[in-house]
């Protein structure tokens, strides 16, 4: 390896060589690492010589981008001096690279035709011109106005990732790959890079290569004509004729691991040109690779700065950390993967495990989580309006039951999540914010916490400790899914579809069983309406409990891991997915979208029905209304398409009714208590189950569908058991004990 010095004896006629022969010598063998859009332009056939074969294309004009992979250039020169090189000295071999290329490509001497790119006709006539100038004093044409590529290197595979502050001045012209989190992105416009003056006059063209984002262009005449005329032509610039590429500003900031304590998060500018222009949107997590570089400040900007100059990273290539649902590609093996999961009838619970494992019980609150991740299907009528599809789901309890920590880890998990608390955001954090750009200085927006989450998922922790007027800025996004603003000459409509998930304590902090549920709450009725489900996880005191999470919790802290099995530590527990394989397998799953077959239609209107019914039971807890139909829809969807289903049934309908019985089942509990007698309520939930969905009785009820309810309402095995013998006259236990059959219900006999 060579040593992390610059090389002073280079000589670059010899580094010229070595390209040279890098392009036309490299080869791979079928097997070696191209990647798959390689093969695409290559028309699914991997050549053995690949450069080549790029080379060609951008002869054809088929392709735009070359870019020359560190770990190719690393391969082919053994002694390791070539990619070191250009490492250490990027912006010297990215102009070696281009006059090499411009040596090796053919001459396209096909004359345009009508359906010819306006640039193809001019660089026609222009060659025509560079041969009839031949012999004559006029000046050769740049060659960055006749080039149709770009060229961009790939870092190493080896290469370390760093975070902005790391960044210093001895990394000035050099590759780096920096990690962060993308907050702006500027609209891409065009830049010039060789301006075409023609003079008025005598009309001459004049080229002039533009360097840096602002130039002076040349306003008089140089040519022979005007010069022996004794005229002073004036030169107008000529759009058509100039070179324009694309441009992007990005601002990356740093990730919360990466600050030190006591430090706030810095950013850095990243300019984009050409294709690497809108590949990556606001709120991605990406490792960007790229040139660093001072640039001087121009305008007023550079009277205050003096000698001061900023710095900006050129943009080389970009890797995304998190992709979005829609991006991830399947390979062989992951296909493999999500159809032995989807065979497994113990999905559903095993990715509940699997989200934080390291956190003990509550299979509940991470099957809503789960729910959460997967979304149910959003609707859009033909007038265009939305029914949103993503879940809102607060968890109030109190203080010590993991709310945090579950929150952080969904904001791992998901692709695009953001983490943020309630004191430390205001109104226009969450929402968007009205800025001046610092180079068209226009005003723009810059989006917040919610728009950043676009097609993800915001955590909000100490939602509780939020100030009223920043709270009220969510409402609109908790249902419309939109972000409307009206500031500073700025009127539009943001989209900010984001599941949210909140998490918040009492207003004692601990839930006070001597004052009413809504005083213990205190969040207004407009805003808990809005949630799908509304958790209440009280700390209850038991010894059993107790004592196992206790163990859990010391397991953890000795091993740094959660305890693979229960009981049996050492045990290898296969039930925990991988993150990777957790999105993929949710990934493929949000790709469904199910459909609600009328008889579980009327199934649904019957539970939404009867909930009504007892809402005078739970009018203080959360109020019974047209969005509970929709909260009991969307999870009911999302069940089927955790399970891959092509329609809702009943059974997904029940586990959403159960779920949402569940997350008040600890506040019923302690405020009914033992004046509840048992087998009284298992019997009349029996019967509920019982019925179809016209509310006839049905002959049969699978047993652990109602072992699954009675669990869910707080009650145990042993009450199912206590009360199927206190009412053995009235049914019988059949198929093997999986069926509880009525007897004469044949006749209707009313029970």
């Amino acid at each position: 390896m060579a040593s992390s010095g610059f090389r002073l004896d280079v000589d670059y006629e010899i580094e010229r060589e070595k390209i040279k022969r890098f392009l036309e010598k490299f080869e791979c063998e079928p097997s070696d690492a191209i990647s798959p859009s390689r093969r695409s332009r290559s028309r699914g056939v991997v050549r053995q010589f690949p450069y080549q074969e790029y080379l060609k294309q951008i002869a054809d004009r088929t392709l735009t981008k070359l870019e020359v992979s560190l770990d190719d250039v690393a391969k082919y020169d053994e002694t390791d001096r070539l990619a070191f090189d250009i490492e250490n000295n990027t912006r010297r071999y990215v102009s070696l690279f281009y006059e090499v290329i411009d040596e090796l490509l053919p001459e396209n001497n096909v004359a345009p035709s009508e359906d010819s790119d306006p640039i193809e006709v001019i660089i026609y006539q222009r060659r025509q011109q560079d041969a009839a100038r031949e012999g004559t004093s006029a000046k050769p044409f740049p060659p960055d106005l006749t080039r149709r590529y770009a060229v961009t290197f790939k870092p190493r595979s080896v290469q370390k990732a760093v975070s902005v502050r790391d960044i210093k001045a001895a990394h000035v012209g050099k590759m780096v790959t920096v990690r962060g989190m993308v907050t702006r992105v500027s609209d891409v416009k065009p830049q010039a890079v060789v301006l075409c003056l023609s003079c008025d006059k005598c009309g001459h063209e004049v080229f002039q290569e533009v360097a840096s984002h602002s130039t002076t262009p040349i306003s008089q005449c140089t040519s022979e004509e005007c010069k022996k005329n004794g005229t002073k032509g004036k030169l107008h610039l000529q759009t058509r004729a100039s070179k324009l590429i694309k441009f992007q500003e990005i601002k990356l900031q740093e990730l919360t691991d990466q600050v030190p304590m006591g430090h706030i998060p810095r950013s850095m500018s990243i300019h984009m040109y050409g294709e690497m222009t809108r590949s990556v949107n606001p709120g991605d997590v990406v490792l960007l690779s790229g040139i660093f570089l001072p640039v001087p400040y121009t305008g007023f900007k550079a009277l205050r700065a003096g000698l001061i100059t900023d710095t900006y990273l050129e943009c080389h290539h970009v890797r995304q950390t998190k992709k979005q649902y829609a991006q991830m590609q399947e390979t062989p093996e992951i296909a493999a993967q999500i159809e032995t999961l989807a065979d497994d009838p113990n999905i559903y619970t095993r990715l509940a495990k699997s989200i934080a494992p390291e956190i003990w019980g509550m299979s509940d609150v991470k099957k809503s989580l789960l729910l959460l991740l997967v979304g149910g299907s959003t609707k859009e009528m033909q007038d265009g309006m939305r029914i949103r599809g993503d879940l809102n789901i607060c968890l109030m309890g109190d203080p010590g039951v993991a709310k945090s920590q579950l929150l952080k880890q969904i904001s791992k998990i998901a692709p695009r999540g953001v983490y943020t608390t309630g004191r430390g955001s205001s109104g226009v954090g969450l929402t968007a914010s009205v800025m001046k750009d610092p180079i068209t200085e226009e005003m723009v927006l810059e989006g917040g916490a919610l728009v950043l989450a676009d097609n993800g998922v915001a955590c909000i922790d100490e939602f509780d400790k939020m100030e009223d007027t920043d709270r009220t800025a969510i409402h609109e996004v908790m249902e419309q899914q939109t972000i409307s603003i009206s500031k500073a000459g700025i009127t539009t409509t943001l989209n900010a579809r984001a599941s949210i998930l909140a998490a918040a304590n009492p207003q004692y902090g601990r839930y006070n069983l001597k004052k009413r549920v809504s005083e213990n709450i205190n969040l207004p009725t407009a805003l808990l309406s809005r949630f799908d489900i509304l958790f209440l996880m009280l700390d209850t005191p038991t010894a059993a409990q107790d004592l196992r999470l206790a163990q859990h919790i010391a397991y953890v802290h000795m091993h740094l891991r959660h305890p693979r099995v229960e009981g049996d530590a050492d045990a290898v527990d296969t039930a925990v997915i991988s993150n990777a394989g957790f999105r993929h397998y949710i990934a493929k799953a949000r790709k469904f979208a199910p459909t609600i077959p009328k008889e579980v239609a009327d199934y649904v209107v019957n539970a939404y029905v009867h909930l009504r019914s007892r809402a005078k039971e739970l009018e203080e807890f959360q109020y019974t209304s047209a969005r509970t139909l929709l909260s009991v829809i969307r999870m009911s969807t999302a069940l089927a398409r955790l399970h891959f289903a092509e329609e809702v049934t009943i059974a997904h309908v029940d586990e959403a009714l159960r779920l949402m019985d569940v997350s008040k089942a600890s506040l019923l509990d302690r405020e009914d208590g033992p004046a509840q007698d048992p087998i009284s309520v298992i019997f009349e939930l029996i019967k509920t189950l019982s019925k179809d969905s016209h509310g006839q009785m049905q002959k049969e009820v699978s047993i652990n569908r109602l072992r699954d309810r009675v669990i869910g309402k707080g009650y145990t095995e042993d009450d199912l058991s206590a009360c199927l013998e206190a009412y053995r006259d009235l049914w019988m236990v059949t198929a093997n004990g999986s069926k509880l059959r009525w007897m004469g219900v044949e006749e209707e006999e009313e029970l």
